[in-house]
């Protein structure tokens, strides 16, 4: 029967052990910021979408009222809008021709994005998620 000796077990050095761990921990570096990163993009990308979806509804009440919504907005107020999870608030302020819309959402806290209706791109507009 053979004797087993420490020249003879495997498995993995200390120092092998350590470049795993090194490489990993930059790797995390990397990742982790960009993950931040697209989770705000994310968040932008719904209020912009919320607020043409509400631009939309408002549109469409108009054409039925000849009056814009004004107020607070909810899902299925005005008639075709359905309000997004994480949109804590979206409100209306309508002139005779023309409506302002305002959200925020819930992870851009102080971030208020705009929507007017008067302006030519119909892109609604804001600073960036902290």
């Amino acid at each position: 029967m053979k004797k087993l000796t420490l020249r003879d077990a495997s498995g993995f050095s200390l120092i092998e052990l350590l470049v795993v761990a090194a490489i990993l921990g930059i790797l995390a570096a990397i990742a982790i910021p960009q993950f931040e990163a697209y989770r705000k993009k994310g968040y932008e990308a719904t209020l912009q979408s919320d607020l043409a979806n509400a631009a939309t509804a408002q549109e469409s009440y108009f054409a039925e009222t000849q009056t814009y919504k004004t107020g607070p907005l909810s899902s299925g107020t005005p008639p075709g809008y359905n309000q997004s999870v994480g949109i804590t608030s979206i409100t209306s302020v309508a002139g005779l021709n023309s409506f302002r819309l305002s959200a925020t959402h819930v992870h851009c806290s102080g971030i208020t994005w705009t929507y007017d209706n008067t302006v030519t791109t119909g892109i609604p507009t804001g600073p960036p998620c902290p």
